[in-house]
């Protein structure tokens, strides 16, 4: 396993089984303010303290998309997604899951494994799904996707 965000990528693209993490990131109150704002998603169990308390959270948690958008930009951020990135054609699907809530004063860091990998039908093509997992400082998957991504074979015409 490689890991941590100062790794660089492999000169080619990386196998199944390749995987690196990222620094961290603390969610605020803020974050869920401007992402309500932003989004337009003002559901109360976001925005609202009084009825967020008597939820069976028992406080406000980020909007799931909140912490899907963090967790792309804490990936993107790291030397290795960095290395990878003159390869990337297309995102060509997404399938995302929110196994836990993510709270406010949450610090989540992404780790990002190569799951799948699968030459397309034009050479010098490949699609590759990347398992990015945002993790908390409990160690609890809060958001969990595969980012189906169409590559280009380093050397291959674009």
């Amino acid at each position: 396993m490689h890991s941590l965000s100062s790794q660089a990528a492999p000169a080619t693209l990386p196998d199944v089984g390749y995987s690196f993490e990222s620094g961290g990131r603390t969610i605020s109150e803020a974050d869920i303010v401007q992402f309500a704002g932003l989004s337009g998603d003002f559901n109360r169990l976001h925005v609202d303290a009084e009825y967020a308390k008597s939820t069976r959270f028992e406080q406000r948690i980020a909007h799931g998309l909140l912490v899907l958008s963090v967790l792309s930009g804490l990936t993107t951020q790291t030397l290795a997604y960095r290395g990878l990135e003159p390869q990337v054609l297309a995102l060509i699907d997404l399938n995302c899951r929110f196994p836990k809530p993510t709270f406010i004063g949450d610090t989540v860091h992404a780790r990002v494994t190569v799951t799948e990998r699968v030459a397309d039908t034009r050479p010098g093509r490949v699609k590759m799904v990347f398992r990015r997992e945002a993790v908390n400082q409990r160690g609890e998957v809060v958001a969990q996707a595969d980012f189906a991504m169409l590559m280009r074979e380093p050397g291959a015409a674009a």
